[in-house]
């Protein structure tokens, strides 16, 4: 894992947390109740949430009966997560770690692990989650969600430029067969996989990012590039944008230790 990446990313969403959890597509509470049903995680399983952010997942499984232990690279995002968990008491905790801290395997194993808006952030998606798999029990699910981008490469491309000059921190945005495989390959079976719509503001999308790039260029090369499934922009009567998004949920299970 690269440090200076983990710096970047705990110094970006320090600096965006109010806005960041106040965000539409973050604090939605019909899309968190269904990545909830989604993961469909046996009742009081405790879970890890990694990449936990200001525990608004934490929330919506500790609402439905579960425990949970989040992680995060940002120590903003974690003091907010633990202040919006208080009420669940002991049921919660939270830690400022980097998934791939050692102290984690102390706390393992989980009976399952989830991750949102996470995997376009990472260098590597696989050494992601597989790291989720190794602290997870035999048997365990793990549920990832993110948003999805065009299975046409030049298409994808396009975005993923979007993606970066809004962003620094951004990495890659995959397909929804690519989320499939990265459970594959990362060993697990019974894959599920869900996609759904969602819209954006451009205005607060951007002005929550950490941008390399100017919004006039930006909201420039959204309007005039190619359309892209997944992220297709359409100017609204007032004036403003909509980006039509989809975001895709997949789910695996972990062998059992008795498994072929």
């Amino acid at each position: 894992m690269s440090n200076d990446h983990d710096e970047a990313l705990a110094r970006a969403f320090d600096a965006q947390a109010p806005r960041f959890e106040r965000a539409p597509v973050q604090s939605d509470p019909a899309a968190l109740e269904r990545l909830v049903q989604f993961a469909g995680f046996p009742p009081g399983s405790r879970i890890l949430d990694a990449g936990c952010g200001p525990g608004l997942v934490c929330g919506a499984l500790l609402a439905a009966g579960y425990r949970v232990v989040g992680v995060d690279l940002s120590r903003e995002m974690i003091e907010r997560a633990r202040r919006r968990c208080e009420p669940w008491g002991d049921r919660a905790e939270f830690h400022h770690l980097s998934l791939f801290d050692t102290a984690l395997d102390d706390l393992a194993p989980f009976d399952g692990a989830l991750s949102r808006y996470v995997v376009h952030h990472v260098i590597d998606p696989l050494a992601f989650a597989a790291r989720q798999v190794h602290l997870m029990r035999a048997g365990g699910t793990l549920v990832i969600s993110d948003h999805l981008t065009d299975p046409q490469p030049e298409l994808a491309g396009h975005h993923e430029a979007i993606e970066r000059a809004r962003d620094q921190t951004h990495t890659t945005n995959l397909t929804g067969g690519q989320l499939v495989d990265l459970l594959y390959r990362a060993g697990l079976g019974q894959i599920a996989f869900l996609e759904e719509s969602f819209e954006l503001d451009f205005d607060e999308w951007f002005d929550r990012g950490t941008p390399r790039d100017s919004k006039d260029h930006v909201r420039a090369k959204l309007l005039t590039g190619p359309a892209i499934r997944g992220f297709r922009p359409s100017v609204q009567p007032d004036g403003s944008i909509r980006i039509d998004c989809l975001r895709g949920m997949v789910r695996g299970r972990k062998p059992t230790e008795n498994a072929p």
